[in-house]
């Protein structure tokens, strides 16, 4: 293969011989994550990455692939570093910047810009002091093969590329587009839409605040309907003081009823000390992972139909200048959130799309014209119905599973990838939102960031 023609891009054409080599798939977040850690680890500095990313632009995944200014980062800059161990990282890489002079580390920035960061950790191994330990691959694995001695990638060109081992770090499942297009993809810009006409989104989570934004700063007039079950906005960031929890307080294993009560009497308690719930929510975080793990079945599946809704809503928050604007929105009538379920949508003509909703409580069927209708679902879809053509593969060929609650393929704890038979693999992991049935928080920069610097460690710990 032809490094040029696969664009290749490294700080030489030329790869060393010695040393292990990992292949990472997928440039996003996660991916660039991985390879920053597996390539800063001293106790392998003859270890190769590989990174293979299908669209080339590294650190732009959906979440910080945008372009507009106003779709700002949800977690504060202090919490934003890639390195557990350097928090400051990201702040001080703000300053260097020509229009950093100004910005704290309790400022909220955009998401492009957090992309930018993201790609310039790579730097170091783009130089020629680089030595060659990077080479970023344009393109799609279609299928991987694992031997006792190495895996194999296979691309969409034909080509193959081997390593000892292989991560997966592709990411959220996204769900496949509707066949006439009567819904948009959230994550692309939204253009030529009559400034007064009405728009739907499904959804009212974070995504649809973002759209909502957007929308409101084009100069849009015309009413914009938000749909989901519940009806219910992501709460805004305010100073906190996180509770300390200490783990044997935590009732680990209990049924979700025992959980929600003492969730419900951490944020009584919080407030009684002169704070307020976000208090008991930032105390519970470090330790989500481990209830989740210690959470029967059932009670996942519990959590999942009742409570996820109410966790994200107050876990994920908007900045309060978007919180402002938001609710500004809303108390003008432009914004209507509407608690209803989502039926179907048809494009009607090039103009006009319908749909049909059934309001909550209710089973009563409305129908509704829009110019456009957004699709902010979310990020949970099954990863077989949505499957990539290398997640079909994987399933097909037995080497992977979808969990039982299928939000994502089965891991150990260990990041090893499950195959059918429950066994898992020797040479492929996995990292991020693709590993969220084991770890359930692992869709945020500071928990990507942890498993990324852990997995780095655990593969050299397991060379030496």
């Amino acid at each position: 293969m032809n490094d040029q023609s696969r664009g290749a891009i490294g700080a030489s054409r030329h790869q060393p011989r010695s040393g292990r080599h990992i292949l990472i798939v997928g440039g996003g977040a996660s991916g660039v994550l991985m390879a920053t850690h597996l390539l800063s680890q001293p106790a392998e500095p003859s270890l190769r990455v590989t990174l293979i990313e299908g669209n080339g632009a590294l650190g732009k995944g959906i979440a910080y692939s945008t372009t507009d200014p106003d779709h700002l980062l949800n977690t504060r800059v202090h919490n934003m570093s890639a390195f557990p161990d350097n928090p400051h990282h990201f702040h001080d890489w703000l300053l260097s910047r020509p229009d950093g002079g100004k910005v704290t580390e309790q400022c909220f920035v955009s998401r492009e810009t957090y992309g930018t960061y993201l790609a310039s950790l790579l730097n170091p191994w783009r130089t020629p002091n680089g030595e060659g330990r990077l080479r970023v691959v344009t393109g799609t694995v279609q299928r991987v093969e694992e031997t006792d001695s190495k895996v194999a990638a296979h691309l969409d060109d034909g080509s193959t590329l081997n390593g000892d081992g292989l991560v997966l770090a592709t990411g959220h499942v996204q769900a496949h587009p509707s066949p006439d297009g009567a819904l948009s993809n959230p994550w692309q810009p939204q253009r030529d839409i009559p400034p007064d006409a009405r728009v739907v989104i499904i959804g009212s989570g974070l995504s649809m605040v973002d759209q909502v934004l957007s929308l409101l700063r084009s100069g849009h007039r015309g009413e914009i309907l938000s749909i989901s079950r519940r009806g219910q906005l992501p709460r805004s960031h305010a100073p906190t003081s996180p509770l300390k929890i200490h783990p044997e307080s935590i009732p680990l294993g209990a049924p979700m009823s025992v959980l929600f009560r003492w969730m419900r009497g951490l944020a009584r308690q919080a407030v009684q000390d002169g704070g307020t719930w976000r208090d008991a929510v930032d105390g519970v975080r470090p330790h989500v992972r481990t209830i989740w793990r210690n959470l029967p079945q059932q009670d996942r599946a519990r959590f999942l139909r009742h409570a996820a809704t109410w966790w994200d809503v107050h876990r994920h928050r908007m900045p309060n200048s978007s919180n402002v604007e938001i609710r500004l929105a809303v108390s003008s009538g432009q914004l209507v959130l509407s608690r209803a379920s989502f039926l179907t949508a048809v494009r009607v003509d090039a103009k006009t799309r319908r749909v049909t909703v059934r309001p909550r409580g209710t089973q009563r069927e409305l129908t509704l014209d829009a110019a456009r209708v957004i699709d902010c679902r979310g990020i949970r879809n099954d990863p077989e119905k949505h499957a990539s053509p290398l997640f079909a593969d994987l399933l097909q060929t037995g080497q992977a599973r979808v969990d039982p609650l299928r939000i994502s393929l089965d891991v150990t704890a260990d990041c090893q990838l499950i195959n059918a038979s429950g066994r898992p693999s020797a040479r492929i992991r996995a990292i991020g939102p693709v590993t969220r049935a084991t770890f359930w928080e692992i869709t945020a920069i500071p928990d990507i960031r942890e498993q990324a610097a852990k997995l780095a460690k655990t593969l050299v710990d397991a060379r030496s």
